[in-house]
């Protein structure tokens, strides 16, 4: 079945009309749409005009909302009494404590609340009253490429959904916001928070892992082999032709991108992707598709690492740590320490 697509000419922008539009957070995503809202709203002639406020804790996101020349406050509750649309855009894990206890209170009951995630809707971390609309509008890129790619007329792709209907009006104001932020330049392609957060969650736990495991095991296997440091870091990654590569198939297609290889490498990778043994990987992915996304088990195991263990970051230095650990990340620190190059 195909999704629906949404252009600039399928959304009007009336529904903005008088609306107080407040971003919770001027992070990544904060900034680039508020940005893009604010310039897009500049050439209509809504009346009466929208009204964007930022609301932010004091520190140097704040700072650059205020050069940026946005009205701000850090008082979340009387933002939220103000507002008839919230950009609920800070991280995932602070978003049901700051939203249910200093956001929901005071909010309109007619607010409509916008996610650029499905996670905490999907989840239903977030206590919103039934009246109330619920979207979201997430663009499939950093805030920097949302801003320039607005900014050069060229568009993002974006995913568009109304997850609540509270006013009846849910989906005008959908759309309304996507083309209000350069979603719909490209076409912004209509999914909801269960797609939305499936996809994104199985990419980082089940795709990239595979790929990242991968990649372990091939320098250990060549390693042994008799291949160098230096030789295996060129070939696996340094020398950026995975990257190329990457972006040669977001412009001319996943396997059309090979055609830009020689003779050899298009035989060996058609014919060698054909012949791998899948099974355990679909097992993989199988697993945590249903038993670790869709029933809650990975958002309960994230969310008690706050609650019950060691906090969030503490955990990803840890897992930083072991993965140094590996051979590939011992031979490449060699690499890199060796040739000068930075270390984040």
């Amino acid at each position: 079945m195909s999704a629906r697509l949404f252009y600039d000419k399928d959304c009007s922008l009336a529904s903005l009309a008088g609306k107080t539009i407040v971003f919770i957070g001027y992070g990544n995503q904060g900034r680039a749409q508020a940005l893009n809202l604010r310039d897009t709203l500049k050439n209509e002639s809504l009346s009466p005009a929208p009204k964007v406020v930022i609301a932010n804790r004091k520190d140097t996101y704040a700072s650059q909302a205020e050069e940026d020349g946005f009205g701000f406050t850090t008082d979340w509750a009387q933002a939220a009494a103000e507002a008839d649309v919230v950009f609920l855009l800070v991280p995932d894990e602070v978003q049901p404590q700051l939203f249910n206890e200093h956001i929901a209170p005071t909010l309109k009951k007619t607010a409509c609340i916008v996610v650029a995630s499905g996670y905490n809707v999907f989840h239903k971390f977030l206590n919103i009253s039934a009246s109330n609309d619920i979207v979201m509008v997430a663009p499939r890129m950093i805030g920097a490429s949302v801003r320039s790619r607005y900014e050069s007329g060229e568009g993002f792709p974006c995913f568009v959904s109304v997850e609540q209907d509270g006013t009846g009006q849910a989906w005008d104001l959908a759309l309304a916001l996507s083309r209000g932020i350069g979603a719909t330049k490209a076409g912004a392609i209509e999914s909801s928070a269960r797609e939305e957060t499936l996809m994104d969650l199985f990419a980082e736990q089940a795709l990239w892992p595979a790929i990242i495991a991968t990649f372990r095991e091939a320098y250990s296997f060549l390693k042994k082999l008799g291949c160098s440091d230096e030789a295996l870091v060129h070939e696996m990654w340094l020398s950026k032709e995975p990257a190329e590569i990457f972006e040669k198939a977001a412009d001319d297609g996943f396997i059309r991108q090979l055609v830009y290889h020689s003779s050899v490498s298009q035989y060996g990778q058609l014919k060698g992707s054909m012949e791998v043994d899948t099974t355990q990987l679909q097992k993989e992915f199988k697993r945590v598709a249903e038993e670790r996304i869709l029933n809650g088990a990975f958002a309960k195991e994230f969310m008690a690492l706050d609650t019950e263990g060691p906090g969030v970051q503490k955990a990803i230095d840890e897992l930083y740590k072991r993965a140094g650990e590996s051979e590939l990340g011992q031979g490449e620190a060699r690499v890199r320490a060796r040739l000068g190059l930075k270390t984040i």
